[in-house]
């Protein structure tokens, strides 16, 4: 296939059809017609992070009744995804549900708590067929996301659920990821699907930056290779069992100006990936980037389908039936609204027999809000929230017998939600959870101030992301944005309760486990000396609102940014 949308084959079977149709084709055009082109609707999600109930946020969009404004729908959740999958489903014969990864971690608790075997129960139930890899599948590393695909009970937690956990009904695809040991793929690269005797390939595949973006002992056994190299070797494989039409679902995105159904000036690694992939790709679902969009690109379609449930992609293609190649593409997102969508009794049963389990434990006071705590990064890089959950790391941490810090980093990564304020203020276990929910061990470390500007200049070593670090109450410090690598960090006003950091004097920091083992590019915390583990992130923030409620934005201007 060369052009998504409309080709002149497509139109020359149209016109065929209309002519048969009033008597005006010769005899032999109109038998042609035996071999009219079939017809197959994809459904497709990516991104969904264990969102079983709508996430607080819903879906910005363009305003319909104004176009330079935005407001928020309330969306998402599996009840009503459920109900609207179903509702896509309707009148097209041939349909596939498929998903872009990060089905699963960053969840909030509900799915946390049970890891993420709800959502895998939930995504079975409604059909999904094919999955690829995200980075999120690798939170817990390779082994865990094989029970996610096998059953059991979790190797510490064992079974807790209201039933055994039998794994996901559909099949995970992770064509670039291999195991160093065996030399073979972690799961299948591929699966092929007929639909009226046209086989139509599935390559599933996670980017390539997965290391840098989950715990390093993870994925340590694991070699993630090139996205668009993966999927080239694998076309004459694919070539060679009769398959001429391929999509993609890749766990990579992009990053548009426009509205949710639409593609201008779409920036970010999935432009260039596509423009690699062989002329064989016909389809591209993406997803990683919490994006929504539907685009052209090298002539190809590709789309996403935001996040956390509040989409669903249809895809509609027309299949040759001589050829077996796709002669037309082209999709829709479909926006899961809260109002005025059923929810799936299945769904809310499921939902239902867990809640019964969690209640108690996600119900509890943890405290209360002056005003929303927003995760979102000002122009230095430093939020709200992300100020108050390195106080409390540090205060979880500062005694001498819990480590004796004077520091507290967080990843911006690792903070995944707003604490919104509800009407009385009330903040629960759940609320904490979900804005992090990785369970990430505390680590306090010692470093050097030489180090401390190290490790602080890491934050642009992506430069196309740059990642900054929140840090607690008491450090400051400046970075000028006209400087290169290196020198963006202007170590005269890096300072602690107001004092120059002495570049050749030690400090008690504490981080993540995540961050400690290089998380995120952040190698410099690897040189930490004198380790002392302590208390999860989230019990540390727990125990922080217990102390320090109502609470509302700390002091902020940690961070300054220069030019």
């Amino acid at each position: 296939m060369r052009q998504p949308r409309s080709t002149p084959l497509a139109a020359l079977y149209a016109l065929v059809a209309a002519l048969c149709a009033l008597g005006l084709a010769a005899a032999s055009p109109c038998l042609a017609q035996d071999a009219a082109p079939v017809s197959l609707r994809i459904l497709a999600i990516n991104d969904f992070h264990g969102y079983l109930r709508p996430s607080p946020g819903g879906i910005r969009i363009t305003d319909p009744a104004d176009a330079t404004k935005k407001i928020m729908v309330p969306a998402g959740g599996s009840e009503r995804m459920a109900t609207v999958v179903k509702q896509l489903r309707e009148g097209h014969k041939n349909n596939i549900f498929v998903a872009a990864g990060d089905l699963i971690g960053a969840s909030p608790f509900l799915s946390a708590m049970f890891h993420d075997e709800p959502t895998i129960e939930s995504l079975s139930m409604m059909g999904l067929a094919i999955s690829s890899v995200g980075n999120h599948e690798f939170d817990e590393g390779k082994d865990e996301l094989l029970r996610m695909q096998n059953g059991g009970c979790h190797p510490v937690d064992k079974c807790q659920g209201p039933h055994p956990f039998t794994g996901a009904k559909f099949r995970y695809l992770a064509a670039s990821t291999f195991d160093k040991t065996t030399g073979k793929t972690v799961f299948p690269p591929y699966e092929i699907k007929e639909f009226d005797g046209i086989p139509v390939a599935f390559i599933g595949l996670t980017l390539r930056n997965t290391p840098n973006l989950v715990s390093p002992a993870g994925v340590a056994s694991l070699d993630f290779r090139d996205e668009a190299e993966t999927v080239n070797a694998l076309v004459p494989e694919l070539k060679a069992k009769g398959v001429e039409a391929i999509v993609v679902l890749i766990h990579e995105g992009g990053f548009p100006t426009g509205d949710y159904n639409e593609c201008p000036g779409i920036s970010g690694p999935i432009v260039d990936i596509v423009k690699k992939f062989d002329r064989a790709v016909d389809v591209v679902i993406s997803g990683h980037t919490h994006q929504a969009y539907v685009c052209e690109i090298d002539g190809r379609l590709v789309t996403s389908g935001d996040k956390y449930g509040t989409l669903v992609t249809a895809i509609d293609l027309q299949l040759d039936p001589k050829s077996h190649d796709v002669i037309s593409a082209k999709a829709n997102n479909t926006i899961v609204k809260i109002g005025g969508t059923a929810k799936d009794p299945e769904q809310s049963a499921l939902l239902e027999s867990y809640d019964r389990l969690a209640a108690p434990i996600a119900n509890r006071a943890a405290g209360s809000v002056t005003e929303t705590l927003s995760r979102a990064p000002g122009e230095t890089g430093e939020s709200v929230l992300g100020d108050i959950v390195a106080d409390a790391q540090l205060a979880a941490t500062a005694s001498e017998p819990n480590g004796g810090a004077v520091i507290a980093f967080t990843n911006p990564g690792g903070v995944r939600t707003d604490i919104v304020k509800r009407e009385d203020g009330a903040v629960t276990y759940a609320d904490i959870f979900a804005s992090q929910p990785f369970r990430n061990q505390l680590v306090t470390m010692t470093l050097t101030g030489k180090q401390l500007k190290d490790v602080l200049e890491q934050q642009w070593a992506d430069p196309k992301r740059p990642r900054a670090l929140q840090v607690s109450r008491g450090f400051a410090y400046a970075w000028d944005a006209s400087k290169g690598d290196g020198a963006r960090i202007i170590a005269a006003r890096m300072s602690l309760d107001g004092k120059p950091i002495d570049p050749a004097a030690s400090y008690r920091v504490t981080v993540n486990n995540y961050l400690a083992e290089g998380g995120d590019g952040f190698t410099v915390f690897k040189e930490g000396t004198a380790q002392q583990f302590g208390i999860y992130d989230v019990d540390a923030l727990y125990a922080y609102f217990k102390t320090n409620s109502p609470v509302g934005p700390a002091a902020g201007k940690r961070i300054e940014r220069i030019n």
